[in-house]
């Protein structure tokens, strides 16, 4: 049996002959870390080769991402779909192995990382999700959800601000199945970090509330392995410190930064493999090492097991065990569809006229019951956001209470804007919950690099927008949102909705909950907005991102396009212009941008070159739709701090204004 040294070499030998053939790589936090991945994987980790999707597998995520191939030698080595020949692919075009780890590409990757500090705060949400799913689901004598989140981090991830809101926030849940491994190098691109990073580490998770080892040798696998048994058996989310020698094994290279981010080169390689001992072949292996690594048979027989247990919860709990499978498996309630416009239909007899952010609670207290799997929340602003619906229960009470209820489905997640952005996905990562989360649309600035992430991992999460624009008010330019929207449209698949009244606002909640392959931002606003009138048809329309709200007899002279607050001025400014004026709501650029060229034809239709976009917010995307011929009123500076009704007035977005604006396209 091959020695615990012997088999992490073989990450070491992988990792530095695969980063050489592209010249272009990070061997050494791969081979810094290689002994604490031997020990996690094969003493610790509960996963299934041959079932990557298993439900309760632990689940494992590098957020120190330019490490990328220590998970892609350990998923080759313990028997995934992943072959030598990809290895061999380290960064080529559309190969399983990519320079980061992303999610989607390659089996047992669980997130992707790279942008440092997410991975971590993904694991917060994943591991935030089996407490909530066990705490759900569980009964006395069938636990069938029971697994950890574990995490390799570096210094970068320690830096970014990220890692604070959800390490914080991780130790006031006690999320006690959350196990980190801290790979304690001293080394960044820039050096040694001592004059950069000069933190207390330990001292500082031990301020969350975390259970923390310090001082462990990351080259010990004893000491890493007494570290890792300490962890499982706290009632608190783990932090281990390995102190290690980043690039261990090379010679002339290791110890320095300049090992992190750059291949080895052939001399330093050759040079590797006689220290280390390796005698062996760039990428080959030894059956006796992969037999050492090998975690098929094992994570057969794991599954087996859990197979076995959800048998006996499926007989005891038939309702219950459907329901799980429905959640993990990320499909909708069959009723679903149904039950939706059912929803729709009822807000739109109702005829009311609140603010989107109201009329937001109210398309959530219909679909709520129909969706158990909600888990909502916000960073610190509920009651202006209104996010607590009917069916909301707390996680994390407002009472100063200790406790928590995880059976709950609302997290208060504090001034945490990015964290609980990243949190989200990692909940939606992890399955069985469709997180939302709100904040001030301005402050998803604070977030956009997480919001980024979920539509570059083509996931579900829902990102909640309130107070919009200028419309914002007294709080003024600090606070009033002008270009988050055309920036927010500017992420690849990303859908952007910014709905125009109580009608809109539920058909965009819709559209969202419907949406498996991308995130969803949906834009509220403060101030009241009219409802507008529809027929069945127009209502259909909706989900189509850009519809005909009014129409002419005949070809219109202009089209108006509008969103949100401004869809009634457009509509106000039609009824009185003298001109055949067609108005479009757009509430959804991207779903708009999705349909055929027939319809996308039949709503702006290219023979009338006539038209106006009316938006308050930085106007550039709509020349696009208006064309060198039209004109669009927007803003094209900040706001300014008074009241909403002055500031619409100050910045052109009148009834006379939208209809003298008519007047000169038409």
């Amino acid at each position: 049996m091959p020695s615990r040294k012997e088999l992490a070499n073989a990450i070491r030998a992988l990792t530095m002959d695969a980063v050489q053939i592209p010249n272009s790589g990070h061997p050494g936090a791969p081979m810094g870390m290689a002994d604490i991945a031997e020990v996690l994987y094969n003493d610790f980790m509960k996963h299934n080769p041959g079932n990557p999707k298993w439900a309760d597998r632990d689940r494992f995520v590098m957020s120190n991402g330019h490490a990328s191939m220590m998970p892609y030698s350990v998923l080759h080595l313990t028997g995934y779909d992943l072959g030598i020949e990809d290895l061999k692919s380290f960064r080529k075009l559309h190969s399983k192995t990519p320079g980061h780890p992303e999610y989607g590409y390659t089996a047992g990757i669980e997130t992707t990382t790279g942008p440092l500090g997410q991975g971590i705060t993904n694991a917060v949400g994943m591991a935030l999700a089996e407490k909530v799913m066990a705490a759900q689901f569980n009964k006395d004598g069938h636990e069938i959800v029971d697994h950890k989140t574990y995490v390799f981090l570096g210094d970068g991830c320690l830096m970014e601000g990220i890692s604070h809101e959800a390490c914080s926030l991780a130790g006031s849940f006690g999320l006690s199945k959350l196990i980190c491994f801290y790979d304690d190098n001293n080394i960044s691109i820039d050096g040694n970090v001592d004059g950069w990073f000069a933190d207390d580490t330990p001292k500082r998770f031990e301020a969350y509330g975390w259970h923390v080892v310090a001082d462990v040798d990351g080259h010990d696998p004893e000491a890493v392995k007494k570290a890792t048994e300490e962890a499982i058996a706290s009632d608190k989310p783990s932090l281990i410190c390995c102190k290690t020698v980043i690039g261990k094994g090379a010679p002339n290279k290791e110890g320095g930064h300049h090992v992190h981010g750059e291949a080895l080169g052939d001399d330093e390689i050759a040079a590797t493999r006689k220290n280390l001992g390796w005698d062996y072949e760039p990428f080959v292996i030894p059956e006796e090492i992969y037999a050492g690594w090998d975690a098929k048979d094992a994570g057969q027989a794991a599954e087996s097991a859990w197979d076995e247990k959800f048998a006996a919860y499926k007989a005891a709990f038939p309702a219950e065990a459907a329901e799980f499978e429905r959640r993990m498996a990320g499909d909708l309630p069959a009723n679903f569809a149904e039950e939706a416009e059912k929803v729709i239909a009822a807000i739109n007899d109702k005829a009311e006229s609140p603010a989107t952010r109201v009329a937001s609670k109210g398309a959530l207290n219909g679909f709520a019951p129909i969706l158990p799997e909600f888990l909502g929340g916000s960073a610190d602003l509920t009651p202006s956001n209104n996010t607590f619906n009917d069916k909301s229960v707390r996680i994390n009470d407002d009472h100063g209470s200790a406790a928590m209820n995880f059976a709950g489905n609302y997290i208060s997640y504090g001034v945490r804007e990015f964290g609980m952005s990243a949190i989200m996905n990692g909940v939606t990562l992890h399955g069985g919950l469709m997180p939302y989360g709100a904040t001030f649309l301005m402050f998803s600035e604070y977030a956009r690099n997480a919001l980024r992430m979920a539509a570059l991992m083509k996931i579900r999460s829902i990102f909640v927008y309130t107070h919009d624009s200028i419309g914002l008010g007294e709080d003024g330019p600090t606070h009033q949102a002008v270009e988050q929207i055309p920036t927010l449209r500017m992420i690849p698949n990303m859908s952007v909705w910014r709905p125009c009244d109580t009608v809109e606002t539920a058909v965009s909640w819709k559209c969202a909950i419907e949406s498996k392959d991308a995130p969803s931002t949906l834009i509220f606003s403060r101030q009241n907005l009219a409802f507008q009138q529809r027929d069945a048809a127009t209502i259909a329309n909706i989900e189509k991102g850009g519809y005909v709200l009014k129409d002419t007899d005949g070809t219109p002279d202009v089209i108006v396009i509008a969103t949100g607050s401004e869809v009634d001025l457009a509509m106000k400014a039609a009824d009185a212009s003298s001109k055949k004026v067609r108005v479009v709501s757009m509430p959804c650029v991207e779903a708009f941008e999705a349909q055929d060229d027939a319809y996308k034809e039949s709503v702006l239709p290219k023979a009338v070159k006539a038209r106006v976009a009316v938006e308050a917010a930085i106007m550039d995307g709509w020349w696009k739709y208006v064309g060198t011929d039209g004109a669009v009123i927007g803003m094209t500076s900040f706001g300014e701090s008074a009241p909403a009704p002055e500031l619409f007035e100050y910045f052109g977005f009148t009834v006379d204004n939208v209809v003298k604006t008519i007047d000169s396209v038409a």
